[in-house]
């Protein structure tokens, strides 16, 4: 598994040379969402789609 660091090394590599900071920050941020969602996955922190449409239902009812 990489670093954070070379994380962002491989983002910026990837990139074109003329992107923008937002640029840059909004990939790394993606790739940070992404790194949590499969942590949450891992430790049980997740809903099946069945489980998260009935959540939905119900907050959608009130």
């Amino acid at each position: 598994m990489q670093t954070a660091k070379q994380q962002a090394e491989t983002v910026l590599r990837q990139l074109p040379d003329n992107c923008t900071l937002e640029d840059i920050q909004y990939h790394l941020y993606v790739l940070e969402k992404i790194r949590k969602g499969r942590k949450d996955i891992e430790e049980g922190r997740s809903f099946t789609t069945d489980e998260a449409k009935a959540r939905l239902a119900t907050w959608l009812a009130n």
